[in-house]
């Protein structure tokens, strides 16, 4: 190649003085500035030749076209038609390359393969898979934020949703690189990072992004181990198939490609800086540095897993890959399933996912999202037992994601294997979450870490080398796993708040003892513990104990009197009811509108009461569809209710009258007449709405009560119990511990058909009728 080197003219000199003077630096900080001596901006300002690249770096710095203000110098073998001319050959060069390339990358690039994937599943066109990832410019382990901060909310109302309560307003991935020539792309284990650099190389190759540039894709790994440890620049020549180019000038591909970055039209992606071996690491690095300083005017983009090293590119903005928020999720869902033609299973997905928020919660991560569409395809649901799951995607995070694709981590703690990584999670979970911990400290964190590698065999106990090794091994756990994440700086939490409860009832399960399940059992009330509750039944091999202890601390919630003499009516009025449910159902049908009615305010007490009759009816009357109907519009009208109670209410009862007209016995026949009477004193629909109010205000009380005593007197419904609030919410604690009992029981947990029966017969019964089945079993 001939030398080229150029000067300025006596005008562009001029120009780039007022230049220099516009953006306030001396000659001697744009030298600074732009990394080089002093030398060649003092031969700049002075019309004294200057090599090509730093001539056009000094004019790009001053925001000046270097065409305008260069001469050639006289002195070098180069005409002005050639210097002009040099642009159209790039652009032609850069076209003939492009369009040769473009189906080797559109064929290695436009598509993926991942986990149990029969076949590769395409990224872009109708069927394209590829969902836009979100970048939050500022790294959140760099944050200084105070924990207060990061747990935004109440405990009791604590967002599952991904465990990351810093409010930013992430960019789209394109256009965080269409803000920057050097975009450093930090991520966990599974965020999409290497899914984003092709579909950059794609949209490049298309013609949608960078254009004019050409795409060049570096997986570091095989860049390091290649054969002959090449430069960067020889292993693009290796890796660009470029053997047929049919273009006039040199075939030599090393001076092709170097001519291209020299320009600055390339896009060049650096993937997985990560997945490097150790050995490796410091040539790889130089060499990024070298070939990104030297041909500065190209797009790069480096991709990392969050914590893998403390890496350090100067010219390179960081930012890092946001979790999937919940348009995401669905709009990779959505894809997922219309290109597998299977639309009906992908709108299934997403009810199923809606209804189950902790498994909504792993969907943030796109691989584990791909992971739940992949096991949804093939049952067309998901695991009953969750634990399942949720192991298999622990699998996928500690060991299959790395081993499918070749990649062998260095191991940070040789006496650390991955089932102690489990033991180890799974005592900072049980630690973490028996003390409401969803954050913690970085020192925290590593004391308990220390405290566990202290007792391993061969392990360095001494403090400074424990201090050492807990800060390595949390690292590898993070950047490795991607299950412990630094949420602000020097603050951490469980990358899922379903991963920190699987690994809490892992612990009680590998733990199991008298000890454990009744510290588990304490928790009962506390919402925050019903999926570690789940979890632990799923997970035992025989649940029995467990179920049998949660059933003996539900029934002792309850032992005042009142509350007693409340499930003795509930049990009583069960009786009453022949048709074909079971008779827990039934106590659970009473209980539940039972507590509506003490609950509800007392603005909201008739329509209640009017619910509670016509519910009630329901109940008596399913063998009758055309009944039925009749109490669903009924349903329908109270629930319907405004500002104006008169009309829903009047309706609803007409509908209550004619079911209780239909059913059998006189009794219903005089219940028919006094709900006639009650609707009779309804004021006229037809008044206006303030009259309505007003007869409401002043006859309402009276109004109730009359109801109110029709239907204790003729259905044994809607009694006053005088409840307390604390007897309220010890009833409220016992239903819900009720039901988490039953959930426990439909979970494909393992209980003995002996054990299952007896739960499920003694459900909501009051203690007396319970101690009088356990008293003729034993007889």
């Amino acid at each position: 190649m001939v030398k080229r080197s150029l000067r300025s003219s006596g005008k562009g000199i001029k120009m780039a003085e007022t230049a220099l003077t516009d953006i306030g630096l001396t000659q001697q900080q744009l030298a600074d500035a732009l990394g080089i001596s002093r030398q060649p901006v003092s031969k700049f300002f002075n019309g004294k030749p200057v090599s090509r690249d730093n001539f056009v770096r000094i004019c790009d710095k001053l925001k000046l076209n270097w065409q305008n203000i260069a001469v050639i110098d006289i002195e070098e073998e180069i005409s002005v038609e050639q210097v002009n001319n040099e642009i159209y050959q790039i652009d032609a060069l850069v076209e003939e390359i492009r369009k040769q390339l473009k189906p080797n990358i559109k064929q290695r690039y436009g598509s993926m393969r991942v986990l149990d994937m029969e076949q590769p599943i395409e990224l872009t066109g109708e069927k394209g898979i590829y969902t836009q990832v979100k970048i939050l410019e500022k790294i959140n382990a760099s944050k200084r934020l105070e924990i207060s901060q990061l747990l935004q909310s109440d405990l009791e109302e604590f967002a599952r949703f991904g465990l990351n309560c810093i409010n930013e307003e992430p960019i789209s991935g394109i256009e965080a690189v269409k803000q920057h020539k050097k975009l450093m792309v930090w991520g966990k284990p599974g965020a999409g990072k290497t899914t984003f650099l092709k579909y950059l190389a794609i949209l490049c190759i298309e013609g949608d992004l960078l254009a004019d540039s050409l795409p060049i894709f570096i997986t570091l790994k095989d860049f390091a181990e290649a054969d002959e440890k090449p430069d960067l620049l020889n292993y693009i020549c290796q890796i660009t198939n470029l053997e047929r180019l049919e273009y006039k000038v040199s075939t030599n591909k090393l001076i092709l490609i170097e001519n291209i970055i020299s320009q600055g039209r390339a896009l060049i992606l650096f993937d997985g800086l990560d997945e490097v071996r150790e050995e490796d690491t410091k040539r790889v690095i130089r060499q990024i540095r070298g070939l990104s300083d030297k041909f500065y005017n190209n797009q790069f983009v480096i991709t990392c897993r969050i914590a893998a090293k403390e890496y350090t590119f100067e010219s390179f903005t960081e930012v890092e890959v946001a979790d999937f928020d919940q348009k995401q999720i669905f709009a990779l869902a959505k894809k997922w399933f219309h290109a597998k033609n299977d639309l009906v299973k992908g709108q299934k997905f997403l009810e199923k996912l809606e209804e189950n928020k902790p498994i909504f919660e792993l969907a943030t991560n796109p691989l584990l999202l791909t992971l739940l569409c992949l096991v949804f395809g093939e049952s067309f649901d998901f695991p009953a037992n969750r634990s399942e799951l949720y192991k298999e995607g622990l699998d996928l995070l500690l060991k299959k994601w790395d081993a499918k694709r070749n990649i062998q981590r260095d191991v940070v703690y040789k006496n650390l294997s991955l089932q102690r990584k489990e033991d180890l999670l799974s005592q900072i979970a049980l630690i973490t979450f028996e003390n409401k911990d969803y954050f913690f400290k970085q020192k925290i964190v590593e004391g308990y870490i220390a405290d566990f590698i202290y007792n391993l065999p061969n392990a360095r106990t001494k403090p400074q080398e424990l201090e050492v090794d807990s800060e390595a091994v949390l690292k590898s756990i993070e950047s490795q796993h991607g299950l412990l994440v630094e949420r602000a700086k020097g603050i951490y939490s469980f990358s899922h708040l379903t991963f920190q409860e699987y690994f809490t009832a892992r612990e009680i399960v590998e733990t199991q003892n008298n000890d454990s399940l009744e510290k588990l059992i304490e928790n009962i009330t506390d919402k925050r513990w019903r999926e570690v509750f789940l979890l632990t039944a799923g997970m035992l091999r025989n649940a029995d104990e467990l179920v049998l202890l949660m059933k003996q601390k539900t029934d002792e919630l309850v032992h005042n009197q009142n509350l007693q003499e409340f499930l003795v009516w509930i049990d009583k009025k069960t009786k009453t009811v022949d048709i074909d449910y079971l008779p827990a159902a039934i106590r659970s049908f009473y209980f539940l509108f039972s507590y509506t009615i003490i609950s509800v305010p007392i603005r909201d007490l008739e329509r209640t009461l009017v619910l509670a009759l016509v519910r009630d009816l329901d109940l008596c009357l399913k063998c009758n569809s055309a009944l039925t109907s009749n109490l669903q519009s009924a349903f329908n009208y109270v629930n319907s209710l405004a500002h104006d109670l008169v009309r829903p209410l009047a309706r609803a009862l007409e509908l209550a009258v004619d079911c209780a007209c239909k059913y059998s016995g006189e009794i219903d026949c005089e219940l028919q007449d006094k709900l006639y009477e009650l609707k009779a004193q309804l004021p006229d629909q037809k008044v206006d709405l303030d009259t309505r109010k007003e007869w409401w205000q002043f006859q309402g009380q009276i109004w109730n009560k009359q109801l109110r005593m029709i239907m204790i007197e003729h259905r044994n419904i809607g009694h006053d119990w005088q409840f307390t609030d604390s007897q309220k919410q010890l009833l409220q604690q016992y239903y819900d511990a009720n039901k988490l009992l039953v959930d426990c029981l439909n979970s494909d947990c393992y209980i003995s058909r002996k054990v299952r029966q007896e739960i499920e017969d003694t459900l909501l019964l009051p203690m007396s009728e319970i101690q009088q089945r356990m008293n003729i079993h034993n007889e």
